[in-house]
């Protein structure tokens, strides 16, 4: 274990090493939070993939499915897949379009100024749980791989990602994510191959059936909508995703690149869940669930492979976590900072963005200690407020004249407030649809109210 620890720590090490040697790419904010807008057809693909592709499918999706059967992962890789292949078939184009950095500069253009702040201050906590999840799920690496305790394995895996994140930005993750997404791949695959070879497959077919259904008990129809809805329409606003999907070089091609990522991601996703599902034949009951496929892959593969694997899961989990600090510092400090002092230069936008990544990763750390579950810190990452979200952008590109900035300030707290209030406070049984429907509502009964802006694209 020590080895494999001392291998785990050397490529991180080197990890640190790149993002100093990409951050000298980064000239402007644009560079360090769209890297330019140059991304090709294979770093477009393999940066949605390998940001999405982290904690939650290789740690999370695999540690439920262990627990649940196949009910415990409707959400991932299922809904998530779905979700990235709308954004691209339906959204990355007229996004594109607009010549925006993040959401909120959207929110901008067709409804004011403080409707782009209110949609950052509700972004910013989903961002922050997405990276709370990545940064535990860093640290349960570090401790199924040495002696280290949780908990110092997570400050451990904290402190890396924010200096990464810190320094590199966009360019240092995108030109990364090619590689490590490839040794990703290969690594997920090889050990799934292990396991099937290995007895997986009769202990697949082995599994009782309700390991393998869908759906939980006797659960009704609105309760299975609610557990895809949460992912896909989550997914789809996403600033995550679509800062990835702006950093790509057209808008045609940020369409085939984001949806062949989810294709993708699908694809890779169901080996994890697979493991999952028969890992208690290889490593019994464990007392973690989100370590089943770490521990697996110590059955199945000799230690410098499994020290190789090991060394791709942080990658991606790196990339992911990466994503999820660019946005909450971008949001804060493109959208809510930067506004206030609009003649900065270059070099001091760039300082602004850097301290809120820094800032944002130490409240991450925070929550990750606070959690459990690196698969409910996901969940709860892509419902908090994206119900308002998602009713917002769908006016905002594609109904120009119906709303104004009293209709897009309903819908985005009616959609927060519903959500807190069903899941937290009603413990209602689906809260995101609640969300979702009041945040339509909320949108159409003060649409009446309000000028209306004419949208067009602002400046990067």
């Amino acid at each position: 274990m020590t080895l494999i620890l001392g291998f785990i720590l050397a490529y991180i090490a080197l990890q640190l090493a790149f993002a100093a040697w990409a951050a000298r790419r980064v000239r402007n904010e644009v560079d360090y939070l769209l890297a330019g807008r140059r991304l090709g057809p294979w770093l477009g693909v393999f940066t949605v993939f390998a940001t999405w592709f982290g904690a939650e499918t290789c740690i999370g999706a695999a540690g439920q499915a262990h627990v649940s059967g196949l009910s415990g992962v409707n959400a991932d890789p299922f809904g998530y897949a779905l979700g990235i292949v709308v954004m691209g078939l339906v959204f990355a184009v007229p996004l594109w379009r607009r010549g925006i950095v993040t959401l909120a500069d959207l929110f901008r253009q067709r409804f004011g100024p403080g409707v782009e702040r209110c949609a950052a201050v509700i972004m910013i906590p989903t961002s922050l749980l997405w990276a709370a999840a990545q940064i535990r799920a860093f640290g349960q690496v570090l401790a199924a791989s040495s002696d280290l305790g949780v908990g110092v394995a997570v400050t451990l895996a904290a402190v890396v990602v924010i200096v990464y994140t810190a320094t590199g930005g966009m360019w240092a993750d995108a030109m990364s994510d090619l590689v490590q997404g490839l040794v990703l791949i290969a690594g997920v695959i090889l050990v799934g191959v292990l396991v099937w070879q290995s007895g997986g497959a009769e202990q697949l077919a082995a599994l009782p059936p309700e390991r393998l259904s869908f759906v939980e008990g006797q659960a009704s129809w609105l309760v299975t909508l609610e557990t895809f809805a949460v992912p896909i329409c989550g997914s789809i606003v996403a600033q995550e995703l679509v800062a990835r999907m702006l950093s790509i070089r057209s808008p045609q091609l940020a369409r085939r690149a984001t949806a062949g990522a989810g294709l993708l991601y699908l694809l890779v996703g169901l080996i994890p869940v697979g493991v999952g599902l028969v890992g208690v034949h290889y490593v019994g009951e464990l007392d973690e669930p989100d370590q089943v496929l770490m521990q697996v892959a110590q059955t199945q593969l000799p230690t410098v492979l499994y020290a190789m694997f090991v060394g791709a899961l942080v990658s991606a989990i790196l990339s992911t976590v990466d994503s999820a600090l660019l946005v909450s510092g971008s949001l804060a400090a493109h959208n809510l900072v930067l506004p206030l002092r609009p003649r900065l230069d270059e070099a001091a936008r760039l300082r602004v963005n850097r301290i809120a990544v820094i800032l944002f990763g130490l409240t991450a750390y925070v929550l990750s200690l606070a959690s459990d579950s690196v698969y409910d810190l996901v969940v709860t990452a892509s419902s908090l407020g994206s119900a308002g979200i998602l009713v917002t952008l769908l006016a905002a590109l594609w109904a120009p004249r119906f709303g104004a900035a009293p209709a897009a300030y309903a819908a985005l707290l009616a959609g927060l407030l519903t959500y807190v209030g069903a899941a937290w406070v009603g413990a209602a049984d689906y809260p995101y649809l609640m969300s979702l429907a009041a945040a339509f509502a909320a949108y159409a009964l003060l649409s009446p109210l309000g000028t209306r802006r004419t949208a067009g694209p602002v400046p990067a």
